[in-house]
């Protein structure tokens, strides 16, 4: 399981040093998502499935 500490996108796991990232709470936790990927967290959030809690079940927006 990903250290939640470590600040990677979700879905591509770059880094701060790679690309500007933004922060997401959800559950309780923080996790982070590159300008790239955010689309897939807006349009297709069942593609973050395994890497985000519950990401089958949110609406695409």
């Amino acid at each position: 399981m990903e250290n939640h500490n470590e600040k990677v996108c979700l879905f591509c796991k770059k880094d701060e040093e790679s690309v500007p990232l933004v922060q997401v709470d959800y559950k309780g936790k923080t996790y982070h998502i590159c300008p790239q990927h955010i689309p897939v967290l807006i349009h297709d959030p069942g593609q973050l499935e395994g890497m985000l809690p519950d990401a089958g079940d949110l609406q695409a927006g």
